[in-house]
């Protein structure tokens, strides 16, 4: 059965880095994938048509089934009401009618993380969206490792998705943002992606005695399931 997967990517490179693995396994095997992008940066920014490129290059790679921009400006989420962020998102979701959503994770360190997951979480009451199943928050580097470390903001995953067929091709989509990766130590390094799916990938299972290879993975929390 094809699933309709909605991927919520505060800012373009969220969704290579928190899932992208798994949208090309999703894609792989027959399923809808969507994008869609929260904020971008201002129309008169000197980095904005290469972003726009950008976008393209990724959605192409993906072969999203849709890409939808809500074109709020980014690092100023908290400028926009709830109510506002809420019908936006809202309007996607029922277009859409998505069974499975990554969102961001809750205790993310940025503002707009934080705010779009409120608002997104919010869009996702069974009585209102009945076609939604499965509910999953992401982690995002340079965002949710750096969440308080706090019984509330720690990210502590329960889904673990072997992605090593596809962790060469993402990592190969990440190199697209130029803007957004650099070399180690930064936290976006592709040093970074491989080293936290390698380690997310020995929890999965790829570290017991005798395996000779190495597997890579994405975690993620899964915060609501509807078994219909």
């Amino acid at each position: 059965m094809k699933n309709k997967i909605l991927v919520i990517a505060v800012h373009p490179d969220d969704e290579t880095l928190g899932c992208g693995g798994t949208l090309l396994r999703h894609k792989a095997n027959g399923d809808e994938i969507h994008w869609l992008i929260c904020t971008s940066i201002d129309q008169n920014h000197s980095y904005y048509t290469a972003r726009e490129q950008e976008i393209k290059e990724v959605a192409k790679a993906y072969k999203f089934d849709s890409v939808i921009n809500l074109g709020l400006n980014t690092m100023r989420v908290d400028e926009y009401s709830m109510s506002e962020l809420i019908t936006s998102i809202s309007k996607v979701m029922n277009d859409i009618k998505p069974d499975t959503i990554y969102l961001p994770f809750k205790g993310d360190v940025h503002s707009d993380h934080r705010k779009i997951f409120e608002a997104a979480y919010s869009c996702t009451k069974s009585f209102r969206y009945p076609f939604i199943r499965r509910i999953y928050m992401m982690e995002t580097l340079s965002e949710t490792e750096f969440a308080p470390s706090t019984k509330e903001d720690s990210f502590i995953p329960n889904v673990f998705v072997d992605i090593s067929e596809f962790i060469e091709k993402k990592c190969k989509i990440m190199q697209i943002f130029k803007s957004e990766v650099a070399t180690a130590p930064f936290p976006r390094s592709i040093e970074n992606i491989k080293a936290l799916a390698t380690f997310r990938g020995c929890t999965l299972g790829g570290g017991y005695i005798g395996c000779d290879k190495s597997i890579y993975a994405e975690s993620f929390v899964l915060i609501k399931e509807r078994q219909i």
